[in-house]
């Protein structure tokens, strides 16, 4: 815990970040906050990036989150921290500037993984990637032209993009190790989501070995094993990883992230909340919009209060929006038991499903139905309040 008037840096302008520093204000922190971003645009929303902005429905511009009205807040737009010292208390800019600090947030959340990143582009394909404002602006430019598209990654970012490519018109084909969402769903949503791609005219190659980009003359490809498939474009959603680089030479993390204790704690004076984070003895990573927003919360107070803040709540919830399916989940995924339909009809793709273990409901799908948040979650009524993964 720190005195009310310490200055608070908060590295990332995530909505971890963002949510962390309004957070701090409604703890009682009274000093000055620096919140350090290495984008070059003010802070903006990532979930509509690969929904609504990517298929045209809503602009770029729309995705900008509401400024802070705080005027001891500095915002540090493009500009990287390229290291910390924990001894010197201050953050290291690529500029050499020094920045100080009381107490720090890490938000600096992660980085697409390439097929270059694994060492599968050996001829270096160009991949696109989604993570930022500028790279959905060059995906939905090139969307706007393709007449075939190659994703490569079958989560739930990859079949995002496979949507849109088959809104822009595309011959869309999605190479995948495994059926669609199966790791981050279960096979439930997994099979429901692939039988509405494929109606609505999307290929699956899945091959659990894996694929390898290739050119063909001039076509970029991809080597799925024996046979190779060309496209005038290819995205790779193959995951993500911590951008910790920063942090390594001081200890506070390491290449699967930083680990925090049940308030998102790393020291007394040191937080982290969103995608960099890692909970628990399992070191489960949670990249979802909504437990950026908890941790954010739960980090900033954790900073100001000390042990008389409360420890993360986890409410596993996200949304997506795919082949005309509008998909939310709360609960513990992915969903492996059973499933039971309360609502509505799956053949009418209209339906709110629960999903059943031994010990009773973890979870709840929303299928293109008007369902409040709190409704899903006391439907998914997770066997455990606070799950394993945020205790400490």
């Amino acid at each position: 815990m720190l005195t009310h008037d310490g200055t608070i840096v908060i590295v990332g302008g995530s909505i971890a970040g963002v949510t962390a520093a309004e957070e701090l204000r409604s703890a009682g922190h009274l000093g000055p906050i620096v919140m350090i971003d290495e984008q070059p645009h003010q802070p903006y929303a990532r979930p509509p990036l690969s929904k609504a902005v990517l298929t045209g429905v809503d602009s770029v511009e729309s995705v900008a989150l509401s400024p802070l009205q705080d005027s001891a807040l500095t915002h540090m737009s493009d500009q990287r921290v390229v290291d910390v010292s924990i001894e010197g208390s201050a953050v290291i800019l690529a500029s050499g500037d020094r920045i100080r600090f009381d107490g720090l947030v890490i938000a600096s959340g992660a980085r697409p993984i390439t097929m270059a990143d694994l060492g599968r582009n050996p001829d270096g394909v160009p991949e696109k990637v989604l993570r930022t404002v500028d790279d959905a602006r060059a995906i939905r430019d090139a969307l706007a032209t393709a007449s075939s598209v190659i994703v490569i990654g079958g989560g739930i970012l990859g079949m995002e993009l496979a949507s849109a490519a088959v809104e822009a018109g595309a011959r869309t084909v999605v190479v995948s190790n495994e059926p669609p969402m199966r790791r981050q769903c279960g096979p439930f949503v997994s099979a429901l989501v692939q039988r509405r791609a494929e109606a609505r005219g999307v290929e699956f190659l899945i091959h659990p070995d894996g694929a390898r980009l290739v050119t063909n003359g001039s076509t970029p490809g991809v080597d799925t094993g024996g046979s190779t498939i060309t496209a005038e474009l290819i995205v790779t959603a193959v995951g993500d990883s911590p951008n910790v680089d920063w942090l390594i030479t001081s200890g506070l993390a390491d290449r699967r992230g930083v680990q925090v204790d049940s308030r998102c704690r790393v020291t007394p004076t040191i937080v982290a909340a969103g995608d960099i984070t890692t909970h628990g003895p399992s070191r489960r990573r949670h990249p979802h919009w909504s437990a950026a927003i908890d941790q954010g919360r739960t980090a900033a107070r954790a900073l100001v209060l000390g042990d008389a803040a409360s420890g993360l709540h986890a409410r596993p919830y996200f949304w997506t929006d795919q082949f005309g399916l509008a998909l939310k989940m709360s609960g513990d995924m992915p969903f492996d038991g059973s499933s039971t339909v309360i609502e509505g009809s799956l053949d009418e793709f209209s339906a709110l499903v629960q999903f059943s273990s031994d010990d009773g409901p973890v979870g709840a799908l929303s299928l293109n139905r008007r369902v409040p948040m709190s409704r899903l979650h006391r439907i998914a009524a997770p066997s455990r309040t606070t799950s394993e993964e945020v205790r400490t």
